[in-house]
């Protein structure tokens, strides 16, 4: 999930660091963000351009600063006060100021030191002054031949490293006192120039009362800071020395956080706080009577959290608020910045409102996300802290894989989870198959997270479980399934036997359990791995042994075990000898296990070996065969013993090889053909030096749990492995086969995470195991993998029909997998027009890219829907649907001719054309019609005449024109036509028109070819056609 996020400091040196000035420095900054953030340094208040000094570079992806010296240069020249700033464009995020020093081991100063004469019984003090180192030395006094100066309640080293001694002893003469500093950095031990004593003897040495050395007077005031250790000194003199005792007025001392220390002078109050103020006083007394100081304690405080800032992610339009609130004493001051400027300068901002230690923050809206500062400050230090105001408008989103799988033995407590993200903060519900009400009750616990929590899980309980998380922009369920299994019991177990040597025995082991879980029985003899030799045989009900031995004899322990639970059952077999009659007629003696041995000593200590000798107990009749050596460590795993090594009976010494830096303690075991023996005592403890380590951790792997990241793990080193304090492991990455350099993390647990990843690439990884004495040699390079993701779509998707029974498809691996594919989905259904048939499902093997589809009938298409799919889960589908059928794509293609446009626009043409042709007809027939009778018969009688006129032609009924035409009124011939005037006429008969004129010879043809038959076909004439129609 990558969403927009102001930048957040996750490590940075500590406020006060102090370098050794050998080494190169390195100051820590580094932050995360989205987009990642950029980083700049500030020196004593100033831009520090890292630019432009040589020696000082920025690693690479982070802000930490690292000064080079091998090229020459003096530590000292960057000492100052350093802050570093993450940016980026949502905001900037600050660190602490850290004020960097270079560790000093100054040289003592030169000094001649003069005999000191004191006379016996008087007191003393030795002053040490030594050199202020940074940080101050560990101070010690020795003798100039390098002896430890005895201490008790009388000679005792303060806490300021002066040498007191209550009364000076004539035996004190007979040493030099020597003040040494040790310095941290270097491993240096400076030697001051000795004291020489010479004491002046009296005849006797006279008794006299307490007197305070050191603090001075009747009392005193002393100011400590909450939270750290208080330390109370009072060192007196007096003859004989005095006892000192401690007390608070008004209250007891604080049993579980006080401590004495140098011989009772000394009173030391753990983790102070506001109710240690008061005073205390010590009570220095000897027999010639005692004395009073009295120490006034105030506690101050530097600046505490009580409500540390949180980041804030809001909605457009959310209201949200930051509070910051401290303690201290005195009371620190609240000061607040945005972006590392103070906020009172800054921009402003109309949604924001500062009201002391709050920010409230109303109907905030896009583009107002920011990094706050709070620093709490006084007198004795300050906080300083980032919380971002991210504003975002996110649905909701499941962050979980989809439809776990999680199964539970009955009656067992399990959790679901559902972790989610939203902004606004999305509410969360659990529905239970589907069930319209959320879950509630007292079997249930719904946790701020997601989970659910299941106290008892019944069978009921069993089923799919829905987590809905909404918000006003949408809303996002996923699924988990519950399966509840039945417990795995030993119903009937192995019981104690005793039978005789070659008898059969059969142990039982009767086991119940779930029939879904693979159940895995095993056998152990003295609580190790029983070898199944040839005289046994393993049943699924218990255990045959044919011909039991002497060696057979023991616990014997069946276990039985599914991937949820486990259950075992223990028995002791005896096995008895068959004892002959004796030839001396004496009873043989009954053979029994050895007594334990006894008296460990250890000797011949050595860095990595010592000698162990112990004292055989009694063989009870049978010999001891072999010891077996055990040992204890009390860092890792205290309490369990471990077999270390074996050594035949006949001994009783042994060198043990050890490894570095383990708190050894061993104890041994005898054993007979009987049995073991009971443990020995143990030995006295003996706590080996340290080593860098000698290996790295194994089964180092990185695979991804989301798709942007990479979760690096690796099998830790045991006790024995470790060589050293503070085991730590040196996680480096780096993304394969490109040219970036290494990143690095130092953990103490077994797991790191690296975020922001690409999706699903290789990455070299190493892990090298480090303690405070070095590092383990360097490791081998692992290859992991960053988190996968949902594929893409395949590359192609085709689909052939080479004939109406079956349809072919094939498809190629997708473009970008995102991780390893494991297989291919195929949903397709039947469809014929709107008409559609059930969803069928396929599924396929990753390699599988081909699939032939058998047709349950020739008409119906398919539609087909492939999608890849990973670990994560399906990608997106690419959909196809298959050929048309053939009769399909002929009623396609077959246009009905009546609906093209050419045809209506010819039609009209034509009805066009009809109607003027209507309209001539009846305006020549208007025209014909208007004349008398008698010129009508002029006319006639005229063309009688032309009957004997050769350029007049005319034709009678035997003469008659060719078929398809006809003879006109004006003599010329025309093709056939039907559409003669008669058709436009009122009847087939003469008539006279509307004024009275004869128009009868119209109709003669008329009639002629009525009679006759018309030759030629109505429908051979369009317009006859359309006239046909109307």
């Amino acid at each position: 999930m990558s969403l927009p996020q102001p930048p957040t400091i996750t490590k940075q040196s500590v406020k006060d660091y102090i370098v050794d000035p050998r080494d190169n420095i390195f100051i820590d900054c580094e932050a995360k963000g989205n987009p990642v953030p950029t980083f700049s340094w500030t020196r004593n208040g100033k831009f520090f351009n890292v630019a432009k000094d040589p020696k000082v570079s920025m690693q690479r992806r982070s802000g930490t600063l690292v000064i080079d010296f091998r090229g020459g240069g003096r530590p000292e020249d960057y000492e100052g006060e350093y802050q570093c700033f993450a940016r980026n464009e949502y905001g900037t995020a600050l660190s602490s100021k850290i004020l960097l020093q270079v560790s000093r081991s100054p040289l003592w100063p030169k000094e001649h030191l003069d005999l000191v004469e004191i006379d016996e019984g008087s007191p003393l003090t030795l002053k040490c002054n030594p050199p202020p180192g940074l940080p101050p030395p560990v101070v010690f006094w020795m003798s100039s031949s390098m002896e430890p100066i005895h201490q008790d309640k009388r000679v005792s080293q303060g806490q300021n490293g002066d040498l007191y001694f209550s009364n000076v002893l004539l035996q004190d003469a007979q040493t030099d006192y020597s003040c040494n500093a040790r310095f941290h950095f270097t491993h240096t031990i400076q030697q001051k120039n000795p004291y020489t004593l010479k004491i002046q003897t009296t005849r006797g040495v006279m008794e006299t009362t307490p007197s305070f050395m050191y603090p001075y007077g009747t009392s005193s005031n002393q100011i400590v800071l909450r939270g750290v250790d208080l330390l109370l000194e009072c060192i007196a003199s007096g003859v004989p020395a005095p006892d000192i005792m401690w007390h608070k007025k008004g209250g007891e001392l604080p049993t579980d956080k006080t401590k004495l220390e140098n011989f009772n002078k000394a009173l030391r109050i753990t983790n102070v706080s506001e109710e240690d103020s008061g005073e205390y006083f010590c009570l220095a007394s000897n027999k010639m009577g005692s004395i009073r100081h009295t120490i006034s304690v105030r506690v101050k405080a530097a600046p505490y959290w009580l409500d540390e800032p949180q980041n804030l992610i809001l909605a457009p339009a959310e209201d949200g608020r930051l509070v910051c609130r401290a303690n201290g004493n005195p009371k620190p001051t609240i000061q607040w910045l945005v972006n590392g400027e103070p906020i009172e300068s800054a921009p402003p901002n109309p949604s924001r409102e500062v009201a002391g230690d709050t920010i409230v923050f109303r109907d905030t809206q896009i583009g107002s996300s920011a990094v706050y500062q709070c620093n709490a400050s006084n007198e004795h230090g300050y906080l300083l802290a980032n919380a971002f105001v991210s504003v975002l408008d996110v649905p909701p989103r499941i962050l979980s894989p989809r439809n776990q799988l999680i199964k539970v033995i009955q009656y067992n407590r399990t959790r679901l989870d559902c972790p989610f993200f939203g902004s606004p903060i999305p509410t969360l519900r659990w529905f239970k198959n589907g069930q319209g009400s959320a879950l509630d009750g007292e079997n249930y616990q719904r946790h701020e997270n997601g989970s659910l929590e299941i106290n008892m899980a019944r069978k009921e309980d069993q089923g799919i479980y829905t987590c809905v998380a909404t918000n006003i922009l949408g809303k996002a369920e996923n699924q988990v399934r519950l399966e509840i299994k039945d417990s795995t019991r030993i119903v009937r177990g192995p019981e104690d036997l005793t039978v005789k040597r070659g008898s059969l025995v059969r142990l039982d082991c009767r086991i119940k359990h779930d029939s879904t879980l693979k159940l895995t029985v095993t056998w152990l003899k003295d609580d190790t791995p029983l070898y199944i030799g040839n005289r046994m045989k393993k049943e699924d009900d218990g255990l045959i042994i044919y011909g039991v031995a002497e060696k057979d004899q023991g616990d014997y322990t069946c276990v039985a075990s599914t991937e949820l639970d486990k259950d075992s059952a223990k028995a002791f077999l005896t096995v008895l000898a068959v004892v002959s009659a004796p030839t001396n007629r004496m009873t043989a003696l009954p053979k029994e296990r050895p007594e334990r041995p006894r008296d460990l000593e250890l000797t011949d200590l050595a860095e990595r070996s010592v000698r162990l000798t112990w004292i055989p107990g009694d063989d009870n009749n049978s010999p001891i065969t072999d010891y077996v050596v055990q040992f204890e460590e009390d860092k890792f795993q205290p309490g369990l013993w471990h077999n270390h090594s074996r050594y035949p009976g006949s001994v009783n010494s042994a060198v043990l090889r050890l490894s570095p830096y383990v708190n050894y303690q061993f104890r041994v075991i005898a054993v007979n053909e009987v049995g073991s023996s009971l443990p020995s005592p143990p030995s006295e403890r003996y706590h080996t030096l340290g080593a860098s380590p000698e290996i790295n951790p194994t089964g180092v792997q990185g695979a991804g749990t989301q798709k942007n990241n990479m979760e690096i793990t690796w099998t830790p080193l045991n006790a024995t492995q470790a060589y050293g304090p503070n085991l730590r492991y040196i996680v480096k990455w780096r993304q394969r086969d490109t040219r970036e350099s290494w990143s690095n993390e130092t953990v103490r647990t077994t797991r790191h995470v690296v975020w922001n990843t690409p999706i699903y690439v290789p990455y070299d990884i190493k892990v090298q195991a480090e303690n405070d004495f070095g590092r383990a040699p360097e490791p081998d390079v692992i290859i992991g993998y960053s988190g996968e993701d949902l594929p893409s779509v395949p590359r192609y998707f085709r689909i052939r029909q080479p004939n109406l029974e079956t349809i072919t498809l094939e498809w190629g691996h997708p473009e970008h997998p995102n991780g390893i594919l494991t297989g291919y989905n195929l949903r397709y259904q039947a469809f014929n027009g709107t008409k559609t048939g059930r969803t069928l499902v396929e599924t396929f093997s990753p390699n599988q890219t081909r699939f032939t589809l058998q047709r349950t009938d020739p008409i119906s298409r398919y539609r087909f829907f492939l999608r890849a799919r990973t670990q994560v889960g399906d990608g997106e589908s690419i959909v196809e649907e298959s050929p048309a059928p053939l009769n399909e794509a002929y009623t396609k293609n077959h246009v009905d001719i009546a609906t093209q446009g050419w045809f209506i626009g010819l039609m009209c043409a034509i009805a066009l054309l009809v109607l003027i042709l209507l309209i001539v007809c009846f305006i020549k027939r208007s025209r014909g019609g208007k004349y008398p009778v008698r010129e009508k018969v002029e006319v006639l009688d005229h063309e009688d005449h032309k009957v004997d006129d050769p350029s007049f032609d005319y034709s009678d009924e035997d003469n008659k024109e060719p078929p398809g035409s006809h003879t006109s009124l004006d003599g010329t011939i025309k093709q056939e036509s039907d559409d003669s005037l008669v058709d436009y006429g009122e009847g087939g008969e003469g008539q006279f028109n509307e004024d009275g004129s004869f128009i009868g010879q119209y109709t003669v043809k008329k009639d002629k070819e009525e009679t006759e038959g018309n030759e030629s076909s109505e429908a051979t004439s369009p317009v006859n056609a359309i006239y046909s129609l109307a």
